[in-house]
């Protein structure tokens, strides 16, 4: 049975920093690309960053680069992203998921339906 847990959530004031940790069990690991998702209330589930299976490829949405920054520990079988900078928009729920397809410059993997395990997720909360 695969499960996917995310932790690191919180309550943080604007310019912030959050490290969310994302652990998956019952799959193997390296044979999945693996994303950050966020949604906020009333809005489309958005993708933030994905990373590729050898960890060598990254991508991320517009309006996190340079302040959000993904990796992945394959011998913890756990996934990161370092959050920076934290702005009041950034607040939502973070989900991790898994992937088996193949992260390409012409497939970046920001798209959820492309992700074949979800996480609960984990809160993420900015005041300003």
């Amino acid at each position: 049975q695969v499960q996917v847990v995310e932790s690191g959530g919180g309550l943080v004031q604007a310019g912030g920093s959050l490290r969310l940790s994302c652990t998956a069990s019952g799959l193997t690991f390296d044979d999945y690309a693996m994303g950050w998702f966020r949604q906020a209330p009333g809005k489309e589930r958005e993708g933030v960053a994905c990373i590729s299976r050898s960890g060598g490829l990254t991508y991320y949405t517009s309006s996190v680069k340079g302040r959000f920054t993904i990796s992945r520990d394959s011998a913890k079988n756990t996934l990161y992203l370092q959050i920076a900078s934290l702005k009041p928009e950034d607040t939502a729920m973070y989900y991790c998921a898994a992937g088996s397809f193949l992260l390409a410059p012409w497939n970046r993997g920001l798209a959820p339906g492309q992700y074949n395990y979800w996480g609960q997720g984990t809160q993420v909360t900015v005041s300003s």
